[in-house]
């Protein structure tokens, strides 16, 4: 369990920690594979949610999901990726997160993950919680703790010199 004024830092205005979906690039399930590859060359991602018509959330999708389908034994065949649609290639297997304000989830799961796409409770693609945006704001913490919170050592700390 994080400890209170941690939590309190680092969870402050903790809507600013979504990035919302109507900012996140992303690709529709029935797309190419042309237009995903297209899609992640231009914004620059490793990797970007897949939706369906009503903005559920159904997969992630990367560069190298897609290239992995366009290179045969002897040749790149770029003509698959007009064949192929995203849902052919994407990632099902992936986590996403309910509630934005769990920070024990949120720091569990960006640990494998640059990013955490977060879902309504009937699976509405909302935003996505970036791994940079915790680490911003655990520096901010790391550097501003005590300007807002007494630190004392423990005294069973300072008898042990610290040690366990």
């Amino acid at each position: 369990m994080i400890n209170g004024p941690i939590r309190k830092m680092i969870m402050a205005d903790h809507d600013n920690l979504i990035i919302p979906a109507n900012l996140v690039a992303n690709v529709m399930i029935k797309n190419d594979c042309y237009h995903a590859f297209l899609v992640l060359t231009k914004v620059g991602y490793s990797k970007v949610p897949v939706l369906d018509n009503d903005q559920h959330l159904c997969g992630l999708v990367s560069l190298s999901m897609i290239t992995e389908h366009m290179l045969d034994t002897d040749h790149v065949a770029s003509e698959n990726l007009r064949r192929l649609t995203v849902e052919d290639v994407m990632q099902t297997d992936f986590r996403s997160i309910e509630d934005p304000t769990d920070l024990d989830e949120i720091m569990h799961l960006l640990i494998d993950d640059n990013f955490i796409p977060v879902v309504s409770d009937e699976k509405t693609f909302t935003g996505i919680i970036t791994r940079r945006e915790l680490l911003k704001r655990i520096n901010y913490l790391a550097h501003n703790f005590s300007e807002q919170y007494d630190v004392q050592p423990r005294l069973d700390a300072v008898e042990n010199n610290g040690k366990c």
